[in-house]
């Protein structure tokens, strides 16, 4: 099995979902009156396809170019919840897709945005990402982002699968999968063909692929090696939702993760139409829901109900349906291993609160000298993650009193523990939670900074 991160290289967009009803047509007009109620973002694009592998538990790197503007302030406030973000200027302005939809259907889609992703002094960032890469997923949007570090994708030794796009550059050679959908395999075959397979085979020799799967919607998708074997994969179930949007994502999205765990490349491909093929029978990017970023300007309104301390967010979240994340620690001292762990902790769910331990709680269980940092410095640091939504602060020696009152859906630990043998697991358990333990960044410790410390002084 291989190790190491997902990196997304691609064209993020903010995505703008204005949600109402529609009981009459306008007076001066053939169209529906839409009273919007409400209004999501998310994520579009590459982001849309870092949060799709970050919700499955994957450590993810995005790679992406982000605008000075509103939108491109609000899409870089949201990626940072879930993902580690390597950014690349934009030249323009961020594109914006805002969908008005009215009971569960899209009535009109307005694109906005011309920026185009140009090389900047994020480039050595974006080569040390990619050589840690367990796999890399290229999400292709044709607005550049791809291109500008192809010379690095060109020498990663990853995994590479490329979601391609007309108005983008072919992919670069030895990829292990290519995954247009027909009409994107259509645009890269660039003459007439008989089938799908006639196009796949084409192109599996045309960008000297490793295989290249093309999606074919409720059909499934058709899988051509450079072997010369060509396989139908359909899905493993009727697809009943009607929203699309997001599928083409998730499909790159869930072969990444499956090649990079080890996979053959049918086997991703297989893993990855049933994955697709669930997003969409759950109503695709629609349901996706992040909490809006706190403000970075201006003074709180009246009309601004964001909750102020953690309890106010639990309750919040429940109230909501969501599913609340929570995780524990003295986190002394923060290191790559801390912000790794919250960002994979914070994509598992709609909300991530933080329990600190005091300074005296610190004292008793790691002894005199420790914290190096304060209490309250630690508080206002994590605070300052964009990943991180509320921080509370616990006397005692495990939070299990906090546990009993958050109630969480999930609590996760860092570490090689199972859940029997966390203090806190129990309590966990009798809250109706689960214990879930990610890995964490070998060679980042607290105790490791210390020492290191003290040998240089």
């Amino acid at each position: 099995m291989r190790g190491g991160p997902i990196v997304v290289v691609g064209d993020s967009l903010l995505d703008v979902d204005i949600e109402g009803d529609a009981d009459r047509l306008c007076p001066d007009a053939p169209v529906p009156v839409v009273c919007g109620r409400t209004e999501h973002r998310r994520p579009g694009g590459a982001g849309l396809a870092a949060l799709l592998a970050a919700r499955e538990g994957a450590e993810v790197v995005l790679i992406t170019a982000l605008g000075e503007d509103v939108s491109g302030e609000r899409l870089r406030a949201l990626l940072s919840q879930f993902a580690e973000v390597v950014r690349l200027p934009l030249r323009g302005t961020t594109s914006r897709k805002t969908r008005v939809r009215a009971r569960g259907q899209t009535l009109l889609r307005v694109d906005t945005g011309d920026g185009r992703a140009w090389r900047g002094p994020d480039d050595d960032r974006a080569g040390r990402a990619l050589r840690g890469a367990g796999a890399v997923l290229v999400s292709d949007y044709g607005r550049g982002a791809a291109d500008t570090v192809r010379d690095l994708l060109n020498r990663r030794t990853a995994p590479l699968v490329w979601d391609p796009h007309p108005a983008g550059f072919p992919p670069v050679p030895g990829c292990a999968l290519v995954t247009p959908n027909e009409a994107e395999a259509e645009a890269l075959y660039a003459r007439p063909c008989t089938g799908v397979e006639q196009a796949a085979r084409h192109l599996v020799r045309e960008l000297h692929a490793e295989a290249v799967a093309v999606t074919r919607g409720a059909d499934g998708a058709v899988l051509c090696t450079r072997a010369g074997r060509t396989l139908r994969v359909p899905p493993p179930m009727p697809i009943t939702g009607s929203d699309t949007c997001g599928a083409g994502d998730r499909f790159a999205a869930a072969a990444a993760l499956a090649l990079r765990d080890g996979a053959s490349v049918q086997d991703a491909v297989k893993a990855a139409v049933t994955e697709a093929t669930r997003f969409v029978a759950a109503g695709g990017a629609a349901t996706m829901r992040l909490p809006e970023p706190p403000r970075t300007r201006g003074p709180r309104t009246a009309l601004d109900d964001r909750p102020r301390t953690a309890f106010e967010l639990a309750a919040m979240v429940r109230a909501t349906g969501g599913r609340l994340i929570a995780t524990g620690g003295c986190f002394d001292l923060l290191h790559a291993g801390h912000v790794s762990l919250l960002r994979q902790a914070r994509a598992l769910g709609d909300a991530l609160i933080v329990c600190v331990n005091s300074d005296e709680s610190v004292r008793r269980l790691k002894g005199a000298g420790r914290p190096v940092v304060a209490e309250r410095d630690r508080v206002e640091i994590l605070r300052a993650l964009g990943c991180v939504d509320a921080v509370m602060v616990f006397e005692q020696d495990t939070p299990c009193l906090l546990i009993d009152h958050l109630r969480p859906d999930v609590w996760v630990k860092g570490g090689d523990y199972t859940g029997q043998e966390l203090p806190e697991a129990e309590a966990v358990r009798q809250a109706g939670g689960e214990v879930v333990v990610l890995p964490t960044v070998p060679g980042h410790s607290t105790t490791g900074l210390i020492a290191a410390a003290q040998e240089v002084v």
